[in-house]
């Protein structure tokens, strides 16, 4: 990764990262301290004060994991399998991929030792994701060929994903598009908000399916792939999801996260380009807070 600085003002080179970029402060240090992070080609240390015109590079940011990746026998959801791609049911609850401080029981860790992935040494066959406690349909490369061509279409919104949510309060209008930047709040770092600093733009899509006494259950699709789009996009028009331990201040079931699941994903097949569509039903523990707090 190579940035530019344009402001003015000096500033701690620790402080301006996090502001650019998704990484945490303390991983940014980890990395200004592994000799990763260059300024004008040089090694500097993390409260260097970079200047208008200075030039960083990061070099490969998963380099500093020298913790190897090992497979754990989880049980998986698997809608699809062929030689290319799988497509993965994911758990609410499960996180993706390992980071510090959690290196076992990710969807990778389970993948691993049972199919062969795209090569990448902490993400292998991810080329999307959803957070930890988000349910539902992700795709899973299984060879490089493959992981290019859907990070492209990613890209390139070819890849048509769809969540369904319950949210807080009773929508007065059937169909809506939020079109909002969004970037790290800088009182929180492990949140994000609707800001026009240090953001990017992010573009959510939403239908109405049924609405309940207090609450609303919609379908949204992503225009954009923005770290807690959906979640801070209902926050910011005052319809938070049920059950969100971050953007909610209503939380109903401690032990399940968000009312949040990918239940549905399109794309052509990268390979042949054959049309595939999956779908699948939320688990029942969003079903069971569903009824809970609609009352049916």
């Amino acid at each position: 990764m190579n940035l530019e600085v344009t402001e003015q003002d000096p500033v701690r080179l620790d402080k301006y990262l996090v502001s650019k970029t998704d990484l945490s402060r303390s991983k940014i240090q980890t990395l200004i301290k592994n000799a990763k992070v260059l300024v004008q080609g040089k090694v500097v240390s993390a409260s260097y004060k970079v200047s208008l015109g200075d030039k960083i590079t990061i070099k490969e940011m998963d380099s500093y994991f020298d913790i190897p990746i090992k497979p754990s026998n989880i049980p998986l959801d698997i809608i699809y399998e062929d030689d290319d791609l799988l497509v993965i049911n994911k758990k609410s609850g499960m996180v993706v991929h390992p980071a510090p401080g959690n290196y076992e029981d990710t969807l990778v860790n389970a993948l691993m030792g049972r199919f062969s992935l795209s090569e990448d040494k902490i993400r292998p066959g991810i080329v999307h994701r959803l957070d930890k406690d988000t349910s539902g349909l992700m795709l899973v490369a299984k060879n490089d060929f493959c992981h290019d061509k859907l990070a492209k279409m990613i890209q390139d919104k070819v890849v048509k994903r769809t969540y369904l949510a319950l949210v807080n309060g009773e929508f007065h209008h059937e169909t809506g598009t939020i079109d909002a930047p969004i970037g790290r709040d800088a009182k929180n770092r492990e949140r994000m908000i609707v800001t026009d600093i240090n953001s990017k733009k992010a573009i959510t899509h939403f239908r109405v399916l049924k609405r309940y006494k207090n609450y609303t259950l919609i379908e949204c699709e992503l225009e954009t792939g923005r770290t807690h789009q959906i979640r801070v996009h209902m926050k910011y028009i005052n319809h938070p999801i049920v059950n969100d331990p971050v953007y909610s201040k209503l939380v109903s079931n401690n032990t399940f996260g968000q009312l949040l699941h990918s239940y549905k994903i399109s794309f052509p097949h990268p390979r042949t380009n054959e049309k595939l569509e999956f779908s699948v039903a939320p688990p029942q523990e969003f079903l069971d807070i569903l009824h809970l707090v609609v009352g049916e």
